[in-house]
């Protein structure tokens, strides 16, 4: 059984920003009653996951005007173009913000961020065999480069310490994959 029909009957512009655009949709919901939704538009992103060849996982640490404090995050960008091959853009990020490049990638998940109101989708790569390189950082970015171990990062997420949605999703997927888990059967 699925929903009705909903008819966007008008979207209109708001704000065009740097990287979102604003905008308001006239809707015409089933009950035949008209709405208003607020929706933000992004061109894209892709993220990286890169293994060391010890299994720690390098980070990125930065500070987010959003919720003003610093992160702990995986290295993500966003797309040039909406066209722009995520792999491509999961390639550079990795080696502008970490420092290493890989030719190596294999893609991870595919995520929606915030459905209810922004189309933002991110395609999350696994990036193995890092190769020294040199960091890049755009005029606005101040990162360090951090490395944690599968469980750090999952104790971190658990305790609240990692809450930014690609990577708390990239952490568990990575280790759903590839980690292996060993269980204790108790018999009775």
């Amino acid at each position: 059984m699925g929903i009705e029909k909903i008819e966007r009957v008008e979207r209109k512009l708001v704000a065009k920003g740097k990287i979102v655009d604003y905008y308001q949709d006239t809707v015409k919901i089933p009950n035949g009653n008209v709405a208003v939704w607020d929706f933000i538009w992004n061109k894209g992103a892709a993220a990286v996951v890169p293994v060391r060849d010890d299994g720690k996982i390098i980070m990125v640490r930065q500070y987010r005007n959003a919720i003003d404090r610093e992160t702990i995050e995986i290295p993500a960008g966003g797309l040039n173009t909406p066209q722009e091959p995520t792999l491509d853009a999961a390639a550079r990020e990795l080696e502008e913000e970490t420092g290493f490049k890989s030719e190596d990638l294999e893609l991870l998940i595919s995520i929606k961020t915030t459905v209810a109101f922004c189309n933002e989708g991110i395609d999350i790569y696994v990036a193995r065999n890092l190769k020294p390189s040199k960091q890049n950082l755009d005029e606005d970015e101040f990162i360090n480069v951090e490395a944690y171990s599968v469980e750090e990062l999952c104790d971190m997420i658990y305790a609240g310490k990692i809450e930014d949605s690609k990577t708390v999703a990239a952490i568990l997927a990575y280790k759903n994959k590839f980690v292996r888990n060993t269980y204790i059967s108790i018999k009775a």
